[in-house]
């Protein structure tokens, strides 16, 4: 039996737009060549970060270009603090963050994620009562591993703490493209464009395996962070941004987003109908407009399924909940859906409610 693999949120192979990044490699290699191929500055390929700047309405100067935003966090967290330092996230929260944190020795406070929202209330009690957090990491938009959208109010009120207990905002936005329907909510950055540092990337929009991520930077940061990333790697791959600025130039993007926001939407349908059918009732999940996850929270009564049994003999690969936790998250499954033909869906969903019911 095929195992049906809920475990890392990947695009599938037919996303990956080969042809026209293979047109836009020659391109830019032919054109640009002795620039791009060459040693050069630390913050990137200068029209790839004007294009973003552009988007963002700020100075290109503030626009860092990486090798995947992953690496950008890490370098603004080596930046930024000092071990023994507080940071808060949201609970669940992406896992290889927590590992980054973890290695930077920081102290990490969950926020958690209930179904009314972020519980911005017990923040604001702990910050009153003397916690002293110097940054908070949200994905706002189709979080990983939930899929949940944080609501207007709670980035206004996130932003009115951040500005009167002096903590930095880090908004991932990785996933804000890929909305499926509704409406968008602004931004963070937008309703800070100086108090907040926007990460995203063109992981999800392009691919992965080109590793070409972005942070816009407060003013104050550029210089640091800059020469920290020129001393960690001299410079990242001009040849992978040149190729990304061109796929947009060339006009591709909009096409391409189309083509996937079509390709994904059906697949979180049938994710979602699939759940409805096999675990009403049993579970609870979110109900996202986009991205690639769907957060299930498994009933007490059978949450000791999840790690008494082994999902590889029932078909079925997953990954820890408890990963995405600071603590907790026992009774938590991430489920992504976009590198799935419905059919596997629809296995994969059977064969998890069997899992955790017989």
């Amino acid at each position: 039996m095929k195992p049906t693999i809920f475990t890392r949120g990947v695009p599938p192979r037919e996303s990956l737009p080969v042809d026209a990044l293979a047109d836009c490699a020659h391109q830019v290699v032919l054109e640009n060549g002795p620039e791009i191929l060459q040693y050069a500055p630390a913050a990137g390929y200068q029209p790839l970060r004007e294009l973003i700047a552009q988007q963002c309405s700020v100075p290109a100067e503030r626009v860092l270009l990486g090798q995947g935003s992953l690496q950008i966090l890490d370098i603004i967290l080596h930046c930024l603090l000092r071990p023994g330092d507080e940071v808060a996230v949201e609970q669940p929260t992406y896992d290889r963050v927590l590992t980054l944190m973890r290695r930077t020795g920081l102290q990490i406070m969950p926020v958690p994620l209930q179904k009314n929202g972020l519980d911005l209330g017990k923040l604001e009690d702990d910050l009153k009562n003397g916690r002293n957090i110097r940054l908070f990491y949200v994905i706002p938009d189709f979080q990983n591993p939930s899929g949940r959208v944080m609501t207007l109010e709670e980035r206004k009120e996130l932003i009115a703490l951040s500005q009167t207990y002096q903590f930095t905002i880090i908004e991932d936005a990785p996933y804000r493209k890929l909305r499926y329907s509704g409406e968008d909510v602004i931004s963070l950055f937008d309703l800070s464009p100086q108090g907040v540092i926007q990460l995203s990337s063109f992981s999800k929009l392009i691919s992965p395996g080109l590793r070409v991520g972005y942070a816009v930077l407060p003013q104050n940061l550029i210089k640091v962070i800059n020469e920290y990333a020129s001393d960690t790697y001299i410079n990242p791959s001009y040849l992978n941004h040149a190729i990304v600025y061109r796929f947009i130039a060339n006009g591709y993007m909009q096409d391409h987003l189309a083509f996937l926001k079509a390709l994904y939407a059906g697949r979180l349908q049938t994710m979602l109908s699939a759940l409805q059918q096999q675990l009403s009732g049993r579970c609870t999940w979110t109900q996202p407009e986009g991205g690639f996850f769907v957060g299930l929270w498994v009933d007490d009564a059978m949450r000791e399924n999840i790690y008494s049994k082994n999902a590889e003999e029932f078909g079925l690969k997953l990954s820890d909940g408890r990963g995405f936790f600071v603590t907790g998250g026992e009774n938590f499954i991430r489920l992504p859906f976009c590198a799935l033909q419905t059919d596997e869906i629809q296995d994969g969903i059977q064969r998890l409610s069997k899992m955790l019911t017989t």
